[in-house]
């Protein structure tokens, strides 16, 4: 009778382990979505992993002994008037009185004398401080500092764990020392805006925790369980404070900048910071951060640890989880991640890497960008260097619109807002360099972009002059309306922007002399020299003026705008197909068929434009195609990534594959490789290298093209469909028009899609040679395959 009723018990629990495990399938489809190793990092930029809450970035590296939380804020930046009384946003006062003479000297056919006079008198202006870090008064993003937290264990770690699940946004350290368990859990909670970082272990120790910064510490305290450094940038005086406050149950001591906690089992961290940086032209100060952080930790410490956590799982889950994508049954997941991207690249089927380094790219957005924020930089919000590569800037010559790429088409929307925000804030500083640098209305930004109105050209040519970053910021305006439907957004705060910005390029075009507009002088970026017309200058130029008069109508205002820049638009020379059947990166038939460099800028009619495609364009789709396989299949990590995209709009899934997977490629170096050294580190950030997190972006944007596109106006479904994903399903991907995309595919062929509307409207659907109409009802999964 006894073992009777101990089996039924025991059926009963089974029962309920099941059924519960089959719950928590269903709810966490993305189960073994983690990178994991089996010993602690050593390396901050190729093995520590990152976690984030949108405002602070944080990497990790998990050694037992003592770990080390490295940190940063994203406005934490060196630069600008408090640098320098002298700097002026790079403006050079009259310059633009120098474009008739630059011209001239161009119709003359004397391109190295523009050059040289363009160089010399265009170019924006930066003052040299070699007294300090960085050394000109651009500035640079800035680490804030580490904590590092130290355990008086002893004995032989064993049966280590380091992992980072990214279906949860939560990072866990666990091993065993002398008979103990200990675990480390880290979370970032976005609407609490702290970090949170929990030891536990089942003996009693002594913790101590310690800060370091780089910057001059103005003040430091620990009362009432709370720990303040309050610091400044010696570069511009910029002021800020982290912050965090302590439970436990252990006994707290204090003394000289070091908190130690003996006879404790359990220490949680509630950790914050923040600047004085507004985001508000000319001054940029006037944040009150003090107030700021007390209030976030106040609330925050009225939250237990379980509050927290679930507050945080709720937020980030209800974005991650939009979008699911299962490519094949394969998998390695068992094995340290860096090992398994060896593995892989070695030739191991594992499609559930592939999986794994796409929602990467989702993870590291909601991580590192969310209302409120600053946006992400070239290394996200990941920065441990007080002079790091570029300057952790906002390059905007492909590389901050390539981080922006997967918000719309993967379902976090919301994630774009900080770079419209931050977009916004510098139209200002854009109109007054448009003026003196072209003495044109509108406004324009060029190559870098700092946190402190930095609009100008760059301080040196080719790769300094870039005009066309306003207009190419302000399609991702366009784009988020086009996804989102969201009519007030395209109203209020992207039309106004956008206008702006075509007004700029309405005013600079010339003409040739043969009855088309150019844009005279210009750089493709980043190589080649002077041109009477840039390709890419053209492209953006059409499609800011196609945007805005879309937009025009859309809003049924500014028609005689609208009218005047249609008429423009069609002026604009016309792409031109060189002598050996390439697209043409300028006006003069240039191009050299060996030149693999790593920016292909003119293809921006390709991707993210919409200018060029098979349907509506096909001989410069052709063109593009072989300007493409000109450049070659190697380069940098964020020129892999563009290919992904390019080669998916050309509807070539197998060669997109094959790009895909060399950015997943492993690489150890650090050092500046400009040409060929793409791939990712054994924490799949994504190497240039050194790390930028573009490449991470744009391999992800990349897939999901793979997958949908629908830039024509039409969803096409499986456009790119590669033959090593055979079998697979994906559900949650985004459409233009507010479609959400579910769909599953066997034997190469697609067997069902779902399309669901944010409202009723009428769609073309393709996929391979069929093209239908269907009927989307408001927020009603209609089944159109």
């Amino acid at each position: 009778m006894k073992n009777s009723f101990l089996r039924s018990c025991l059926f009963v629990l089974t029962f309920f382990l099941t059924s519960l495990s089959s719950f928590s399938q269903k709810n966490d489809q993305n189960a073994p979505l983690k990178l994991w190793y089996d010993a602690p990092a050593t390396d901050w930029m190729t093995q520590a992993l990152p976690i984030g809450n949108g405002y602070l970035g944080v990497m990790f590296f998990g050694d037992p002994g003592e770990e080390r939380l490295q940190f940063s804020e994203g406005s934490l930046w060196a630069g600008g008037k408090g640098a320098n009384a002298d700097y002026n946003f790079g403006l050079r006062k009259d310059a633009y009185q120098n474009l008739p003479k630059i011209r001239a000297l161009l119709a003359q056919g004397k391109f190295n004398e523009a050059h040289k006079l363009a160089n010399s008198e265009m170019t924006g202006l930066i003052h040299d401080k070699k007294e300090n870090t960085p050394s000109s008064d651009f500035g640079a993003q800035q680490t804030m500092g580490d904590l590092f937290v130290s355990v008086s264990h002893k004995g032989a770690i064993k049966n280590y764990r380091r992992e980072l699940d990214i279906t949860s946004a939560v990072a866990k350290i666990t091993y065993e020392a002398d008979k103990s368990q200990f675990e480390r859990t880290y979370f970032g909670n976005y609407p609490s805006k702290v970090m949170v970082y929990k030891f536990t272990s089942t003996s009693r120790e002594t913790y101590s925790i310690r800060l370091i910064s780089p910057h001059k510490k103005e003040y430091e305290t620990f009362e009432k369980n709370r720990y303040i450094f309050g610091g400044s940038l010696k570069d511009n005086k910029q002021e800020f404070e982290t912050t965090y406050h302590l439970n436990t149950d252990g006994a707290i001591s204090y003394k000289d900048g070091v908190v130690t906690i003996k006879n404790a089992r359990s220490v949680i961290v509630t950790h914050t910071a923040a600047t004085d940086y507004l985001m508000k032209f000319p001054t940029y100060k006037g944040n009150d951060y003090k107030k700021a952080n007390r209030e976030v930790l106040g609330s925050a410490t009225k939250k237990s640890y379980e509050v927290l956590f679930k507050e945080q799982q709720k937020d980030y889950k209800n974005l991650f989880d939009r979008v699911y994508l299962k490519l094949g049954s394969a998998e390695a997941s068992d094995v340290p991640t860096n090992q398994r991207q060896i593995q892989y690249f070695e030739g191991t089927p594992d499609p559930g890497f592939e999986e794994l380094y796409f929602q990467y790219g989702r993870y590291l957005m909601i991580s590192s960008s969310r209302p409120g924020t600053m946006p992400m930089s070239l290394q996200g919000k990941w920065n441990d260097s007080t002079n790091p590569p570029w300057a952790n800037d906002y390059h905007t010559n492909i590389n901050v619109q390539m981080i922006y790429w997967p918000a719309e088409v993967t379902n976090i929307s919301e994630c774009y807002l900080p770079l419209s925000d931050f977009t916004e804030s510098i139209v200002e500083p854009g109109k007054l360099a448009a003026q003196q640098f072209f003495g044109t209305k509108g406004w324009t930004v060029n190559t870098m972009l700092n946190a402190y109105g930095y609009t100008s050209p760059g301080w040196d040519f080719p790769w300094g002059f870039f005009p066309g970053g306003a207009a190419w910021l302000a399609q991702h305006m366009w784009e988020h309306y086009a996804f989102t439907q969201d009519k007030e957004y395209l109203r209020k705060t992207a039309y106004p922007v956008m206008k702006e910005a075509a007004i700029f390029w309405m005013e600079y075009l010339s003409e040739d002399g043969k009855g088309h507009l150019v844009s005279s002088p210009s750089y493709s970026p980043e190589q080649g020299g002077i041109s009477t017309g840039a390709t890419m200058d053209h492209e953006i130029a059409w499609d800011i003026l196609t945007n805005s008069i879309a937009a025009a109508r859309v809003l049924n205002m500014d028609a005689d705008f609208a009218a005047k820049a249609l008429k423009i638009r069609d002026k604009i020379l016309p792409l031109q197909i060189g002598k050996w059947g390439q697209l043409q990166e300028w006006k003069e038939d240039l191009d050299d068929s060996t030149n693999t460099h790593r920016h292909v800028s003119h293809l921006f009619a390709l991707h993210p434009g919409k200018q060029i495609s098979w349907t509506q364009t096909p001989a410069e789709a052709q063109a593009a195609k072989v300007s493409l396989n000109a450049r070659g299949d190697d380069g940098t990590g964020w020129s892999l990534a563009w290919k992904v995209n390019f080669w998916a709009r050309l509807q070539d899934g197998n060669r997109a594959y094959k790009l895909f997977r060399s950015v997943m490629r492993p690489v150890v170096s650090k050092g500046t490789n400009m040409a060929n050294g793409g791939g990712s580190y054994a924490n799949l950030l994504c190497a240039h290298p050194p790390f930028q997190i573009d490449g991470n972006m744009g391999s992800t944007a990349g897939v999901a093209e793979m997958l949908v596109q629908s830039q024509t106006g039409v969803i096409e479904l499986l456009p790119a469909l590669p033959d090593a994903w055979q079998a697979g399903e994906v559900r949650g991907l985004k459409a233009r028009g507010n479609v959400t995309v579910d769909m599953k595919w066997a034997d190469g062929k697609l067997i069902s899609a779902i399309l669901t509307s944010g409202g009723a409207q009428k769609k073309t659907v393709k996929y391979g040679s069929k093209t239908f109409e269907v009927d989307l009802i408001a927020n009603k999964p209609v089944s159109v395959f």
